[in-house]
């Protein structure tokens, strides 16, 4: 059987926003990055997400083969957590589309919990194969952080969707075992699928250069990516910042956020004038993803402090430029980083501990390069056409049982 035709869903964030611009994350990048890579293998992919505010069309190209098709679901300013009531609308548009154009898809993926309540009705509708990648699951969160709230109408909506879709797809064997433990699921419809990276945009460029592109003046650079909300735990890279020794020149960039307005970035910053290190703490806000490379280059190394990331893509992409990566163990974490090969993952939140860790890599030129050259390695072993690949032998197995 050739594949020829799949649907994404994405409906609560568009593939096309930038990066760490309010919601939009690795789950943005992701769901492009797959589908270009798909598209390169001649596979045709329709992705749907609801329409914004600021989208050029109803249907946008990513390339040839590639589309970003824009449905209504509610008001264009509705907010996400009013967004499921909404579905129902998107629900009747999308069949709407697919009647009208007399498109024939072998499979439905969806991406997050709200796609993938559209992506069973439908695909009931059509006979075809739904999978689903979570990407953040509720019940891992709440257990991540002290604080963290989820509706019981999103973990229910999980949980059946983990027992009705055909196949689901994990980052790793923590989020497998946790939707067996958690949510109950079925394991032998659940598969292990890392994310990928774009090997040929994220690259090891000279740090001497990236630092005078950017304007840097610091012996040693330390990095954080990603978006700015208070699950990432950039407090924790503040408090590390602070057991430094600053009078080695250190430079501390946390890149990710809408604008330097923000509540958590104002909270962030006046965090970082009571640990008094305001003076080594840039917030540089959002970066493009064509810009990014120069920033992991220009680092010694990336610090990933998030309580919880179901895989963590900023640590492949700073691993992928040649930068050795610290982090909290969690989640997808360990299976990206080797601990004393292309970083160290830290088991405790004790900023002792992080700033250890940074320094000892820091303290010997060797062990950075040593480092940043496994990681380098580490990460070409998991480019998007190898994620491409896996998934569409998945799609073509499931289409052809349904045959």
């Amino acid at each position: 059987m050739t594949l020829s035709k799949v649907a994404f869903l994405s409906v609560h964030t568009c593939p096309l926003a930038a990066p760490g611009q309010g919601k939009s994350g690795g789950m943005n990048v992701h769901v492009r990055q797959l589908a270009a890579a798909l598209g390169d293998m001649g596979i045709e992919v329709d992705i749907f997400t609801k329409a914004h505010r600021g989208q050029s069309d109803m249907i946008e190209s990513i390339s040839n083969k590639v589309r970003v098709i824009h449905l209504n679901a509610g008001d264009v300013d509705v907010l996400l957590e009013d967004l499921f009531e909404h579905l129902p609308q998107f629900l009747e548009e999308f069949k709407i589309y697919q009647n009208e154009h007399g498109i024939k898809y072998q499979a439905i993926h969806s991406h997050y919990w709200m796609s993938g309540w559209i992506g069973q009705e439908m695909a009931n509708v059509l006979n075809i194969p739904h999978l689903v990648t979570f990407h953040t699951l509720a019940r891992i969160k709440m257990q991540s952080r002290p604080g963290e709230r989820e509706s019981l109408k999103r973990q229910d909506t999980e949980k059946d969707i983990m027992r009705n879709a055909d196949k689901v797809i994990a980052f790793s064997s923590h989020e497998r075992d946790a939707m067996i433990r958690l949510y109950d699921a079925p394991s032998e419809r659940i598969d292990l699928v890392p994310c990928g990276v774009d090997l040929s945009r994220f690259r090891p460029l000279d740090q001497f250069q990236a630092r005078q592109h950017l304007g840097i003046n610091g012996e040693k650079v330390f990095l954080y990516v990603g978006r700015i909300e208070s699950l990432k735990g950039v407090d924790l890279l503040l408090e590390t910042a602070a057991h430094l020794d600053v009078s080695q020149n250190v430079r501390v960039l946390v890149v990710g956020g809408d604008d330097d307005r923000g509540h958590e970035v104002l909270r962030l910053k006046q965090r970082a004038k009571e640990l008094d290190i305001d003076g080594i703490v840039e917030f540089v806000g959002r970066v493009d993803q064509d810009q990014l490379p120069i920033y992991y280059s220009a680092a010694d190394v990336c610090v990933v402090p998030s309580f919880y990331e179901s895989f963590g893509l900023a640590a492949l992409e700073s691993m992928a430029c040649g930068t050795p990566v610290v982090a909290y163990r969690v989640g997808g974490l360990p299976t990206i980083i080797k601990h004393g090969r292309t970083g160290y993952l830290k088991s405790w939140r004790c900023p002792e501990a992080f700033a250890n860790s940074l320094e000892m890599i820091t303290s010997s030129n060797s062990l950075i390069e040593a480092m940043g050259q496994a990681s380098r390695e580490r990460a070409e072993t998991m480019g998007w056409d190898r994620v491409a690949f896996t998934l569409s032998e998945h799609y073509r197995s499931l289409a052809l049982e349904m045959v």
